[in-house]
């Protein structure tokens, strides 16, 4: 349009911000930052702050550099375009196990914790675990950012991070169909999102997934590992967590660390398994990621005031109530409080959250149903339902998770 423009960023940005210009290949591009966050400002805030304030990076005056940048003309170095290419390094490294444990720090090719160096043999025997060839591509990943570039990333790089994390070859399959989804586990956002779980199926008892007390912590070797192979294969394969530019969480979320991986409890639970209510057959082990803020336990809410008598559904309904509903809500049923809903004549977990979603007096909306097996879909609208768990007491979690496509595990044996 041949008209002078300079974007406005919060100076918290600036690192993304010449990322995204490198990758649009404008490396010069003049960029006025200013202090932020700009919402929920008052009118005087925003002019003493951000119009008749300083950018916090040059400490001069924000109105008179923009004006500079408009009017001024652009220098040889500004002017210069093109993209620069980024290399993906050597295929191997040599050294001490110590230096190659700073190395992988210092790189960021881990989650700061020490990793099982990944060796040739130690990559080899994950490989085995699967019938897919190495240099298969598994997917796709892209932080949600634009300063992030899209990587692609192979089934042998999947073995690498796997390795990594300690996972153990017959726990594979699950990460290559978590991989397989492009979901990230680390999302760029400032809201500080998390990414978790839910697998049904035969292979919970197979590679000994815990679905009983402690189900939801980092308290069995598998559910542990396969969260932190997910998390170290969206730092590696998909460029993901990386902080100023592909990540920028403003309090960040603990749970990024290795998500929330959830085993259904599906031996004690009164309710059909969530694969099952998703289209799959029973027994068919099925993995379902999950995107939002996270769980806590529901006795945090004011409305699960315990006492001689408990209605559970009427509990869940108040939650669900008070719930910020850009995840929608993940009820994290024990099995007691499920066998409590349903004893409550809520025989299946449709029943239950229709009643949930439906507004005191109102009529109660159609619940979607889901789009073929797997499908992002769900009865129940804006409410997913899953039981995991010991049964030693009534407690339970709720809070903002949604579902995303589910995915079939054995096909990547």
């Amino acid at each position: 349009m041949k008209k002078p423009a300079v974007p406005l960023l919060i100076y918290d940005f600036a690192q993304q911000g010449s990322e995204v210009a490198i990758s649009k290949g404008m490396p010069g591009l003049r960029i006025q930052y200013f202090r932020g966050p700009v919402w929920a400002k008052t009118p005087d805030q925003l002019r003493k702050q951000i119009v008749d304030g300083n950018n916090p990076i040059t400490k001069r005056p924000v109105m008179q550099e923009l004006v500079e940048k408009l009017t001024q003309p652009l220098t040889a170095e500004e002017k210069k375009m093109g993209e620069i290419k980024r290399d993906k390094g050597p295929a191997t490294f040599t050294g001490t196990p110590r230096e190659l444990q700073k190395m992988f720090l210092e790189k960021r090719f881990t989650d700061f914790l020490p990793v099982i160096l990944p060796t040739e043999d130690l990559v080899d025997e994950m490989l085995k675990a699967t019938s897919h060839k190495p240099d298969e591509v598994l997917g796709k990943m892209n932080p949600g950012s634009e300063a992030g570039e899209t990587w692609t990333y192979t089934v042998k790089d999947a073995a690498i991070n796997a390795v990594m994390a300690g996972a153990k070859p017959e726990y594979f399959p699950v990460i290559l169909a978590l991989g397989s989804t492009g979901m990230t586990a680390v999302n760029v956002s400032d809201n500080g999102f998390m990414a978790g779980a839910v697998i049904n199926g035969s292979i919970r008892d197979e590679i000994g997934l815990n679905y009983e007390i402690g189900a939801v912590g980092p308290y069995a070797h598998a559910n542990t590992t396969i969260g932190r192979a997910w998390h170290l294969l969206s730092i590696n394969g998909g460029n993901c967590g990386k902080v100023g530019t592909t990540y920028m969480g403003t309090i960040g979320n603990a749970m990024n660390l290795i998500g929330i991986i959830i085993a259904e409890n599906e031996r004690d639970s009164p309710f059909q398994p969530l694969s099952v209510r998703r289209g799959f057959k029973p027994g068919e082990s099925i993995v379902t990621p999950f995107i939002g803020w996270g769980i806590l336990s529901a006795k945090n809410w004011k409305a699960n005031v315990w006492g001689p008598n408990m209605d559970y559904p009427k509990i869940a309904k108040d939650i669900y109530n008070t719930q910020d509903m850009m995840f929608g809500t993940c009820i994290v049923l024990s099995p007691p409080i499920a066998n409590f809903i349903k004893d409550a004549g809520y025989d299946t977990v449709e029943k239950f959250t229709q009643w949930v979603t439906t507004p005191e007096g109102g009529a109660a909306a159609p619940a979607p149903a889901p789009k073929g097996p797997g499908g992002f879909g769900m009865p129940g609208g804006n409410v997913t339902v899953v039981v995991t768990g010991g049964s030693n007491n009534n407690y339970w979690s709720i809070g903002g998770m949604r579902p995303s496509q589910s995915v079939q595990i054995d096909k990547w044996r």
